[in-house]
């Protein structure tokens, strides 16, 4: 199992609209970012991935984060959304995104959780909310899980500590508020988009 993109960092466009949605993705392709995450619980979703992916999808790995249920993962597809991001592990979804030819990052929190997923058919297991268990928790799960497996944190991460998640043995991390926030002007996104890439540059130099 490996991570699909060259950059291992998932930019979380939580609340962001199909009015300004291009122009954030714009800013982040061009600080480096190649996987793109849009939440399904914003507005006018379907347009904005849609719109991305006509934009941006032979240069970034383009789809939907918070999918509960198949039919999403088939109205997704239908958009050429690629990336499925769950919060949660739910068996159906997986299979679903698998069969589809998608790429499925599973929301975890516990070892039964991430073998459950692994056995699904996620190729990639994000700890949700990472913030409240620590890189030490990482360390724990990366120790029973399959070498080859990429774990990615969310919840909590920052250009600051990015390192410390990096240590712990994540390939890399989803990045929610301390990236985008509803609203923000895409000059805060540029800014929040490099000092990510640099932390990740220098905490893998």
């Amino acid at each position: 199992m490996t991570w699909p993109t060259k950059l291992p960092l998932i930019a979380i466009l939580r609340g962001i609209t199909p009015a300004e949605s291009n122009q954030h993705i714009m800013a982040l392709i061009e600080a480096g970012f190649d996987a793109i995450e849009i939440p399904l619980n914003s507005p006018d979703w379907q347009i904005s991935i849609g719109d991305a992916v006509n934009a941006f999808g032979d240069r970034a790995l383009i789809g939907g984060g918070t999918v509960l249920n198949p039919q999403d993962v088939a109205t997704l597809a239908d958009l050429g959304g690629k990336l499925i991001v769950t919060p949660n592990t739910d068996q159906a979804v997986i299979t679903r995104a698998v069969a589809l030819g998608q790429y499925v990052a599973c929301g975890v929190a516990t070892p039964t959780e991430a073998f459950a997923a692994l056995a699904a058919g996620a190729q990639a297991l994000k700890v949700f909310p990472a913030a409240s268990f620590g890189p030490d928790y990482i360390k724990a799960i990366k120790a029973v899980l399959p070498k080859t497996t990429p774990v990615m944190a969310v919840g909590g991460v920052t250009p600051t500590n990015l390192a410390s998640w990096l240590a712990a043995g994540c390939i890399g991390a989803g990045l929610g508020s301390d990236l985008y926030k509803p609203g923000q002007p895409v000059s805060r996104t540029q800014t929040q988009a490099h000092a990510f890439v640099q932390a990740y540059k220098d905490a893998t130099a």
